[in-house]
């Protein structure tokens, strides 16, 4: 542990900060998601790291220990339930570990893989993030007497979510095989739950529901590519 954050640890928690001396790992690969988990953890005195697939993860892990995992559930190398079984079962002085995703249905599983609690995208909420992470701190890492319930959301910075859309359309431009394509409907369904925009949504449902089939993959492919493709022409004009 370095001594920044070994500074970070031995601070104490206040009203207005209340997650001072907590060190948060996030495990996601948008960069509009962990936009938003970044403010928010500013706003909480947090320090924040992050990593963006599970490979990345296990090098964080083996030379810094988190305060709290966040660990979102569909990542680019795998699902993030064994990372989650994994942190979970770890001793002790494991992490609190939080699931995310944008599918609620998988808050069962998350919790049967060894989270301590699932939250759904988007995440925008202060209070239902501080809420996630204090009630599973220990008493002498939370800060004392009565805490007021924040009403803030958070915005994050548009440009993050122009380079989730850039990176798909990397992928999409490099021929992806159905796996891939299954990761690209995955993912930008998940920034599109993020940026609670439903035409992207929907388009991204398409791609996901669409039989294997060449045509009719072909078609939700290509409503997918356009409707990303406008996006990014939209941020471009702002």
């Amino acid at each position: 542990m370095d001594d920044i954050e070994g500074f970070a640890v031995r601070q104490t928690p206040t009203v207005g900060r209340p997650l001072l001396g907590t060190t948060v790992l996030v495990v996601e690969d948008s960069r509009f998601a962990c936009e938003a988990i970044r403010l928010m953890c500013l706003r909480s005195g947090a320090r924040l790291r992050r990593a963006d697939c599970l490979r990345s993860a296990a090098r964080h892990l083996r030379a810094h220990r988190p305060t709290v995992a966040i660990v979102d559930l569909g990542l680019p190398d795998g699902s993030g339930l064994g990372l989650i079984g994994e942190l979970a079962g770890s001793g002790p002085q494991r992490p609190v570990v939080i699931a995310i995703s944008g599918d609620a249905t998988l808050a069962q599983k998350a919790s049967a893989a060894g989270a301590d609690t699932f939250l759904a995208k988007p995440l925008l909420s202060l209070a239902a993030f501080q809420e996630a992470v204090l009630r599973h701190l220990p008493p002498e890492a939370r800060p004392p007497g009565p805490r007021p319930v924040s009403t803030e959301e958070v915005l994050p910075d548009p440009m993050a979510m122009r380079d989730d859309l850039t990176h798909v359309i990397r992928i999409l431009d490099g021929r992806p095989d159905g796996r891939a394509l299954d990761y690209v409907a995955q993912f930008v369904g998940g920034v599109a739950i993020s940026a609670r925009d439903r035409t992207l949504l929907n388009a991204a449902r398409g791609l996901n529901l669409a039989n294997p089939v060449p045509g009719e993959r072909s078609e939700a492919l290509s409503r997918l590519n356009s409707v990303i493709r406008a996006r990014l022409v939209a941020s471009a004009a702002v």
